[in-house]
């Protein structure tokens, strides 16, 4: 009995390494694809349907594209109601586990070409680099997941000689509850309900289990799978918390149905004469998970509209929206994560300009409040990009190591405005006050600040435009010095003032050439982001 536990523990183990290792090189693959065409193809709620359906296809993890969506909706990719139907359609997608293992895993025994694909995905992965090792990764996965079910069937076998399951009986609606729960609590301990289904299918095939036992199991391992959820929802922003509860309206009222009426419907046209009477046992578990995941869909579909203003009513967000984009669930897919932090650093550098421009053009000086809330966003983006797992991928590669040093330039800026103050004493200045009018022209109409990594026409011009002023500043600094001791000789500013301009002109002098350098960090990092591209393209 020993043997067939370890056996049971070994094939479940192997089956969650991988669905680990192909689930998460397969999003290292699709990489910031995944973001753009998710976007793309989700503008109706039938659409978004769809394209979660594709994506958990893509990914093999309702879980992956889940996070992926809060990411996306965090980030302002997807709004709620779209996010709604991409959740609906992971849980379609999801079932496509079933599927996989009735027809592949269990029909004919795969661990024979198993162990050949684990060695060539190894061996991918040693030598090749890029897509090519990634895709050597999700072989060797797709490898062990299919060894890992060839050893769950051997100890299922065991478990049905050694072990009388008659005790969960589905005689009366307390051990059918009881097998409910039991499915989710499979779920819940292996966090998988795809290696919980697997499990379920593997022992029905061995005959250790019979079909209304594995229907009953497959229900509760469906809504197990909102425990994964739940959890990451607990102290996380609104967006993680609607999702969640989305996940979980889905998944509990779909469970209901199956269990009133799918499960005694699908019994029913499993007896002899009926229609499901000479379909295999596993396939039907199958096509009973598919079934119910349909149901919920029809059934909220229509839904979506009531449902978003519902959750939105009962779940508000409190947290300012740049802070909500930093969440940390969206760290479970590396592309998104690093779009999403891409997206608020250019906000923040957006920000600080406003403030910096305003207080030169209107006297209008940033409370200390709004400079608070700030710090607090640079400490939580620090903390989010150090979080951020080093995708292989070389394009999202490019774009982290890009956003990390563009991230000193943004704590640079906010040690400009520490003098802010100095844009009040620039006012009184002519001299120094033309300059700064110059640089504010500048940026206004150059970069708009259309601060970013993709548009390389508008950071060259205004790169060429800053470096301009910087060099005229450069080359009169001794003769506007000389200006500024004049004014304040005309008229009769005590030392202290005096002081004051002088420094008010380095300040300008410095926030000139901190612009100018972000601007040259911004093109530096365009290119990398080209090669990088390119490398992929020869991969």
């Amino acid at each position: 009995m020993l043997e067939v536990f370890a056996q049971l523990c070994g094939g479940i183990g192997l089956f969650l390494l991988g669905m680990t290792l192909m689930t998460d090189s397969l999003k290292d693959i699709a990489g910031e694809t995944l973001r753009q065409w998710l976007g793309r193809f989700t503008g109706s709620p039938f659409k978004a349907m769809i394209s979660g359906i594709a994506l958990t296809l893509i990914v093999q993890s309702s879980t992956a594209t889940t996070l992926a969506t809060i990411g996306f909706v965090s980030a302002g990719v997807l709004t709620f109601s779209q996010a709604i139907g991409v959740i609906i359609g992971a849980n379609i997608g999801t079932t496509s586990t079933g599927w996989m293992v009735a027809f592949l895993g269990l029909k004919f025994s795969i661990g024979q070409i198993a162990l050949p694909l684990i060695a060539l995905g190894a061996l991918l992965k040693i030598l090749a680099h890029g897509r090519t090792a990634l895709t050597g990764l999700a072989l060797a996965g797709f490898g062990l997941i299919f060894f890992g079910i060839d050893l769950l069937q051997v100890a299922m076998s065991g478990i049905a000689e050694h072990l009388d399951l008659s005790v969960f009986s589905t005689k009366s609606v307390a051990s059918k509850l009881l097998l409910v729960l039991f499915g989710l609590v499979m779920t819940v301990v292996l966090q998988s309900s795809s290696a919980a289904i697997t499990a379920t299918l593997a022992a029905l095939a061995s005959q250790a289990i019979q079909l209304d036992q594995a229907l009953m199991l497959v229900i509760g391992q469906n809504v197990g799978t909102v425990a994964t959820a739940v959890l990451a929802s607990i102290g996380a922003n609104a967006n993680a918390k609607r999702t969640a509860a989305v996940h979980v309206c889905f998944n509990v009222v779909s469970a209901i149905f199956a269990f009133c009426i799918l499960v005694p419907l699908f019994l029913w046209f499993h007896q002899p004469q009926h229609f499901l009477s000479s379909w295999d046992n596993v396939v039907i578990v199958a096509a009973f998970h598919t079934a119910f995941s349909l149901f919920g869909a029809l059934f909220f579909m229509p839904l979506i509209g009531p449902f978003e203003r519902l959750l939105v009513k009962y779940i508000p967000a409190h947290e300012d929206s740049l802070l909500q984009a930093l969440d940390d669930a969206s760290l479970a897919v590396p592309a998104v994560a690093i779009n999403t932090a891409e997206k608020v650093i250019f906000k923040t550098i957006g920000t600080q300009y406003f403030w910096i421009l305003k207080a030169i053009k209107s006297a209008e000086m940033v409370s200390a409040n709004e400079l608070k809330q700030q710090d607090e966003l640079i400490y939580k983006l620090q903390d989010y990009l150090e979080k951020i797992i080093v995708p292989e991928n070389s394009q999202d590669q490019a774009r982290l190591f890009s956003l990390l040093r563009i991230m000193v330039y943004l704590k640079v800026l906010r040690s400009d405005l520490e003098n802010l103050e100095y844009a009040l004493n620039i006012r009184t200045q002519p001299a120094i006050y033309q300059i700064a009018l110059d640089f504010i022209q500048i940026v206004e109409n150059e970069g708009n600040i259309r601060l970013g990594l993709s548009s390389s026409d508008d950071l060259q011009q205004l790169y060429i435009e800053l470096e301009n002023l910087k060099k005229w500043s450069k080359q009169h600094h001794a003769e506007l010095r000389e200006k500024i001791n004049s004014y304040a000789s005309t008229y009769q500013l005590n030392a202290v003032k005096t002081l004051e301009l002088l420094a008010a002109q380095r300040w300008l002098e410095r926030l000139i050439s901190h612009s100018l350098r972000l601007v040259n960090v911004l093109k530096e990092c365009q290119q990398s982001l080209r090669v990088a591209e390119v490398d992929d393209e020869h991969v």
